[in-house]
């Protein structure tokens, strides 16, 4: 097989272009600009038009560009489009579709997809409806750009799908437009967060999962069908860490042809003086938020830690890491103060007016019974961290050597109390923990060592993973990798105790040198070393294409 072949056309399809939801929106956004150095225009992002007649930040649209191809696609396909950029690093060519006008028509399409993919749509819910149309117009997208360009069979095009959402736009791309190759890429498979998700062990059992039944069990059966269907019927299928390969090799009964792990870029990462005081603004705010909403100053040399992400209180590890802050009064020695910042968006109500006022006139002490949320919460007797917080006996006295401060909104600078973008303030912490149970692959303990902060994770975690067969998995050499698996959260927990303590006795310069390692271990995952394997899936799916076609006509001549 030649692995050298390279397409003249990209597209990309995802839910989160333009859009940003989770971790894909960072996959994507960050290797956007490596594959338009190589591409130009001719990479294109297909993302829906959710944001209709709100303003999207995240896009700009540009009427001038290709109207006549807007106007053809409207005319012969009925779907609406907008073109414009993604406003990200290398402002790539993207394309919103709104799918809604094929929800009408979305059980024919379902019929069809059956009847020639057995995709079985008939007990799906929720939204579903709505990802397969936005796959299904993403695939008349590429059919619309491909015939009116007028690109000939000779000129190869790659369209590529993410995640389940967007299989339909694969399975129409094979059937009207077979001369294009396919790629999907499933990020986690729908079955395995969801096995880890109702808390049944995945690890120690992987081997007798059957993805089938399970998707029956856990009424997961349309999600599921079209993920595996997808898989089994691209030119290349791929995922994004070894782990994750297994669980699809498993669930899906399809090893993927190819393994495309996630990279990362750093040029929005601070330089020099710069970002010393960057770091000094971050740890200043977030020691002032801390002091103003504790009571109480905290001393000059508190250790501040945090873990982030979304809110999946099991799966990413926010409960061991909890628990492994009450483990740290067993060293009995550590005199230092820590303060744990918790920064996942719960359901909030809105910003603290208290703290809000209190940190605009510091002369005004806050007086309140709640010195753990910045934000205030719709439920706080049915929030996980608060319930655990409490059951830990977490409660800020000024006298605990451990504090926690929950910070539940989106860090998106406007959110009443920081205003700082979440990367604003992740420079200034000393140590991040992301203890995550399931994570194919996770970012956040790789945006961490971005910004030299170094970082514990798992080996659950597919950058985990990765660090702990290129690298020593103590947090000495900047990323410390704990061993995690169905029924050890415990001793996790108290290994994550230990490392932080061991931070904390660290001296400067050992503690700069943790910083240097964890910066080095950032760079070695940079796009540039990690885009060889995206275009090793393209060569890949060229080559099956032409595989395909050859089969198809020796059969068409039988």
């Amino acid at each position: 097989m030649n692995l050298n072949k390279i397409p003249e056309y990209i597209f990309e399809a995802s839910w989160e272009v333009c859009n940003m939801v989770g971790g894909i929106y960072t996959v994507l956004s960050t290797r956007a600009a490596t594959l338009k150095q190589n591409f130009g225009d001719k990479l294109v992002f297909i993302g829906p038009d959710v944001w209709t007649d709100n303003y999207n930040p995240y896009f700009e649209e540009l009427p001038q560009l290709m109207p006549e191809w807007v106007e053809f696609t409207q005319n012969h396909y009925h779907i609406f489009i907008r073109v414009g950029r993604w406003k990200i690093p290398g402002e790539p060519l993207a394309v919103l579709v709104d799918f809604m006008p094929l929800m009408a028509q979305k059980d024919e399409i379902y019929g069809h997809v059956w009847s020639k993919f057995e995709v079985n749509s008939m007990p799906a819910y929720g939204d579903y409806d709505e990802s397969s149309m936005f796959g299904f117009a993403s695939g008349m997208v590429i059919d619309s750009y491909y015939r009116f360009f007028k690109i000939t069979k000779n000129q190869e095009v790659v369209a590529h799908f993410n995640e389940w959402m967007t299989t339909f736009g694969a399975f129409y791309i094979q059937e009207n437009i077979p001369e294009v190759a396919t790629v999907f890429t499933t990020h986690a498979t729908s079955i395995g967060r969801s096995i880890a998700g109702n808390h049944k062990p995945l690890y120690d059992y992987m081997s007798e999962y059957n993805g089938d039944q399970m998707a029956y069990e856990l009424n997961m059966v349309s999600k599921h069908s079209a993920e595996k269907v997808a898989a089994h019927c691209v030119d290349c299928f791929t995922t994004v860490s070894d782990i994750t390969a297994i669980e699809c090799t498993q669930l899906l009964e399809k090893e993927p042809d190819v393994v495309t792990p996630n990279g990362f870029e750093n040029d929005f990462v601070p330089k020099g003086k710069n970002f010393n005081l960057k770091r000094q603004e971050a740890r200043n705010l977030l020691v002032h938020v801390a002091e103003t909403l504790l009571g109480y100053e905290l001393k000059d040399d508190c250790l501040l830690v945090g873990t982030a992400g979304r809110y999946e209180y099991k799966n990413k590890g926010i409960d061991t890491f909890i628990e492994s802050l009450k483990y740290l009064y067993d060293f009995k020695d550590m005199t230092r103060e820590v303060v744990a910042f918790i920064m996942v968006p719960a359901w909030v109500k809105f910003p603290r007016a208290d703290l809000g006022h209190s940190l605009l006139h510091p002369e005004t002490k806050l007086y309140s019974y709640n010195r753990i949320t910045t934000h205030e919460l719709h439920e706080y007797y049915a929030d996980n961290v608060m319930g655990a917080l409490n059951w830990f006996h977490i409660f800020n006295t000024k006298n605990e050597r451990v504090k926690a401060i929950f910070v539940p909104a989106y860090l998106n600078g406007a959110d009443g109390i920081f205003n700082k973008s979440y990367y604003d303030l992740l420079i200034g912490l000393d140590l991040t923990v992301f203890p995550s149970y399931y994570e194919p692959w996770g970012y956040t303990p790789l945006e961490s060592v971005a910004f030299s902060v170094p970082t514990i994770t798992t080996d659950l975690s597919g950058f985990g993973q990765w660090v702990a067969t290129n690298n020593s998995q103590v947090i000495e050499m900047g990323v410390g990798v704990i061993h995690r698996s169905d029924y050890n959260g415990n001793e996790v927990a108290r290994n994550i105790a230990a490392m932080i303590y061991d931070f904390s006795n660290a001296s400067k310069a050992e503690t700069d040198l943790m910083r240097k390692n964890a910066a080095a271990v950032a760079k070695k995952a940079l796009w540039k070393n990690f885009i060889k394997y995206y275009f090793k899936a393209y060569s890949y799916a060229i080559n099956a294409k032409d595989k395909r076609l050859e089969l198809k006509k020796q059969l068409a001549n039988v």
